[in-house]
């Protein structure tokens, strides 16, 4: 069942959402080489707390962390630990908050230092194709609208786009529905109303699409090794087109 949102419910979220932004922007200027992923997890889980906000993933489903950090191959759902990053990695960071009962939910993938023109390009696509199924999340259009937008946009630069993985409804619950592809035809499933409020989230392959679960049974990796970017905004359906949350 999809849970409309009024305005006073969305509001709320905008905080929830603002506060996962702020915690990506400390993320952002905090990643180099010799910081370790748990780092990373502590900083976060210390801003969201001073923000008077509670961190989403920790306890989760029994996740461990305040983030999920995934290096290069891993898709989404790493583990932080005491993995040390590298000159030219590249990282996948998530973060959730909750506040006031509502949920935001976000991601983006940094650079580690100077990294290959084709780490580069996997960031900037993913990054762009995320935007191009934002602009999709309108009322009116269909949901698969913005799964085509984002495939598009993916495979005409040569990349994959996960097909196992998806994006989500979120409101009291970080998981609602509908489920949100990154792939599909147009005009298709769910007509998109006033209200609703989705988690638009491209995972986007170098090489295949395929993804398998490491023995932690969290963190997913490429098939192939191959590298692996991840981009996702919480954005509310307004009468006026796409408002994001998380931005």
């Amino acid at each position: 069942m999809i849970v409309l949102k009024n305005d006073k419910e969305i509001e709320k979220m905008r905080r929830s959402g603002g506060v996962v932004k702020g915690a990506l922007d400390l993320v952002s200027k905090s990643v180099k080489p010799g910081i370790t992923t748990g780092e990373l997890d502590s900083l976060v889980a210390e801003y969201i707390e001073s923000e008077g906000a509670k961190a989403a993933f920790l306890g989760y489903g029994g996740f461990p962390a305040s983030i999920c950090s995934s290096v290069n191959d891993e898709v989404v759902h790493g583990i932080p630990g005491d993995r040390t990053l590298e000159e030219g990695d590249i990282i996948g960071v998530d973060v959730g908050s909750i506040v006031n009962g509502f949920y935001g939910d976000s991601a983006r993938t940094f650079e580690v230092g100077t990294v290959s023109t084709e780490a580069k390009k996997l960031l900037q696509v993913t990054e762009r194709a995320l935007n191009k199924g934002i602009e999709q999340a309108k009322p009116g259009n269909y949901l698969s609208d913005i799964s085509h937008a984002v495939q598009q946009e993916v495979e005409a630069e040569g990349f994959s786009v996960v097909r196992k993985l998806v994006g989500h409804g979120i409101g009291r619950k970080m998981h609602e529905d509908p489920q949100v592809p990154n792939y599909g035809r147009p005009g298709r499933g769910v007509l998109l109303r006033e209200g609703m409020v989705i988690a638009i989230e491209p995972m986007v392959n170098v090489g295949s699409a395929d993804v398998r679960v490491l023995e932690d049974d969290w963190t997913v990796v490429t098939i192939d090794g191959s590298l692996s970017a991840h981009f996702e905004h919480t954005v509310a359906i307004r009468g006026d087109g796409p408002d994001i949350l998380t931005s």
